[in-house]
């Protein structure tokens, strides 16, 4: 399937950098350097538009070098993007790391993942489930471990 974009960044579309890869690359389209000190957010602009199908999303991920060497990972994981959202794709970026990092004009900073979804006919309300299952409404935590 093809996709539909609005690419106003100057830099390369979205891209799987490699085949078999499930999640294209995105790069921030921003004028200068960011920093972000320990623990900040920001929304980074991408220059990127994309006609997403009904029936279908796309997925916000980190990019696991950037989570492992920098401490930089996408705040709202996975993030999602509606087939009814037309606007600019932002990522919202956090450092867990204890140091600064700059982020640059041009640095792929996140993976886009095209899903297929289900949409809901909607509810029908019920007094119990027809079905149990073992952890019933054991909570976080209920599972255990090991």
């Amino acid at each position: 399937m093809k996709l539909k974009i609005i690419n106003t960044s100057g830099y390369p579309n979205p891209d799987y950098n490699g085949e078999g890869n499930s999640g294209m690359d995105i790069r921030t389209c921003i004028k200068e350097p960011v920093t972000l000190n320990s623990l900040e957010r920001k929304l980074f602009p991408t220059g990127i538009k994309i006609e997403i199908p009904i029936g279908y999303e796309i997925q916000v991920r980190p990019r696991s070098g950037l989570a492992l060497k920098k401490g930089i990972t996408v705040l709202n994981t996975p993030g999602t993007i509606d087939a009814s959202y037309q606007g600019e794709i932002g990522i919202v970026l956090v450092n867990l790391s204890k140091e600064p990092v700059t982020i640059n004009p041009g640095d792929r900073i996140a993976q886009l993942v095209l899903s297929k979804v289900e949409i809901s006919e909607g509810f029908e309300e019920i007094e119990f489930f027809e079905q149990t299952t073992a952890r019933g409404e054991g909570g976080y935590g209920s599972t255990g471990i090991q």
